[in-house]
């Protein structure tokens, strides 16, 4: 059974199919070879001398070759290729031509079709009514006085006649052995002729870049966003369920913190996935529109569930809004750490967040004081701190975590460059010192 799957199965008759059509691309070509030809015979008809179409032939080559350097037609031949030929995707290329060796090889891809195809598609139409005849002739004697038995004396022998069948069968099956031989052949130069060159690598590699890029960073800002607010949420809701008989107004401030905080998230939230609904590569300003920045921090600081010292030092005009953007999920991100590990019952102690504008860096402290069990647990975490470095590297800046033996507090260090929109040297204005629940 394999040899018949290998001539007449699906493969098989989809490439059969596939040299069709290249012998019909082929057709125009042969079409104008024919008229040079016919110029040069001086009007003789091309197609009743077999030496003038086989020039004809060979005159339309070139011409098809030159037709496969444009761009577009590789997107035309690959599709072709993947859908009639059964090349794996991953080994074609993607995309125009761009470069000269890609049409060149496009150029030798789109000849090498349309002549097998032409050779192919000729045979298709003119051999199966020949042989079907040559095998009929045993059966019907009046194909015995037609054109069939005007050649060669033996083919008016009876055991020649006997043998039509067999002659007329092996005909077709021999032109199922070429359309598959070639069928193959075309195969296995695909990859060759149609793959990718170095310089569509070079680009695919840098698209898969690109799309990681924006996955991590989606990923760092839904991380950062939703799970600070779910410590924070947590947090709140505890400690009201804890003094929810003897302290009604801390329940209160408790339920309007948690209010304020899935309102706010929400909003966050809209603005990441808003990115994944726009078409293409966002833009700088879209890129820089989409998060809360350092002029936030007042609203998330209000409503974290924990007493913080919050010093600002410098003028925050002079940040770049990505570095704002970034300084902010920084500090929501080392808050939801405190949250999550700051230890104690109820709240976690007393924090301390520091931002301040020094030469050309802006500097983030957070401190909180080292618990004894955490006071908030949620399943996945683990990635926080890695977030943080991964924002200040991008921006190219550092950062430091760690905890202190001397005072006894978890410390987090982030060092930003305060980006191109600093000109000239920073404001020294005076800090200031807030204290928020």
């Amino acid at each position: 059974m394999k040899p018949l799957a290998a001539l007449f199965g699906r493969r098989a008759r989809l490439r059969w199919l596939h040299l069709i059509i290249g012998g019909a691309l082929l057709m125009p070509y042969f079409l104008v070879g024919t008229v040079l030809v016919g110029m040069v015979n001086g009007g003789e008809p091309v197609f009743s001398s077999l030496s003038g179409q086989f020039v004809a032939f060979g005159l339309a080559l070139p011409m098809a070759a030159v037709t496969g350097f444009f761009a577009l037609v590789r997107p035309l031949c690959v599709a072709a290729a993947r859908a009639l030929c059964g090349v794996p995707p991953v080994l074609l290329a993607d995309g125009p031509a761009r470069t000269r060796q890609a049409r060149v090889r496009t150029a030798g891809w789109y000849t090498l079709h349309l002549a097998l195809g032409g050779i192919v598609s000729g045979a298709t139409l003119t051999l199966p009514p020949f042989a079907v005849a040559v095998a009929a002739l045993p059966f019907f004697s009046g194909l015995r006085g037609t054109w069939l038995l005007d050649g060669p004396r033996v083919l008016r022998e009876p055991w020649a006649l006997a043998l039509a069948p067999f002659a007329g069968i092996a005909m077709l099956v021999a032109l199922a052995l070429v359309a598959a031989v070639a069928g193959q052949a075309l195969a296995r130069r695909a990859p060759v002729l149609l793959g990718p060159t170095p310089e569509d690598r070079l680009a695919a590699a840098e698209r898969r870049a690109a799309d990681l890029a924006v996955r991590n960073r989606l990923a760092r800002e839904l991380h950062d966003s939703v799970g600070h607010a779910l410590s924070a949420v947590t947090l709140q809701a505890g400690a009201a369920r804890r003094v929810l008989d003897r302290d009604p107004e801390f329940v209160r401030e408790a339920l309007t913190a948690i209010e304020e905080t899935t309102r706010r998230t929400v909003g966050e939230l809209d603005s990441v996935l808003g990115l994944l609904r726009q078409d293409g590569e966002p833009d700088d300003a879209a890129d820089t529109a989409y998060g809360p920045g350092l002029d936030a921090l007042d609203g998330l600081l209000a409503y974290s569930g924990v007493p913080v010292a919050y010093e600002r030092e410098g003028d925050p005009g002079v940040v770049d809004p990505v570095v704002s953007r970034e300084a902010y999920r920084i500090v929501q991100e080392g808050l939801s750490n405190a949250l999550r590990h700051g230890g104690g019952d109820p709240p976690p102690a007393r924090l301390l967040i520091a931002v301040r504008e020094r030469e050309r860096e802006l500097e983030i402290v957070l401190e909180n004081p080292l618990g004894e069990r955490p006071a908030v647990v949620r399943p996945g975490g683990g990635r926080g701190l890695r977030g943080i470095a991964e924002r200040a590297v991008l921006l190219g800046g550092r950062t430091a975590a760690g905890a202190s033996a001397d005072d006894g507090v978890w410390r987090l260090t982030a060092r930003l460059p305060l980006a191109v929109v600093a000109r000239g040297p920073v404001p020294d204005t005076a800090g200031r010192t807030e204290e928020r629940r």
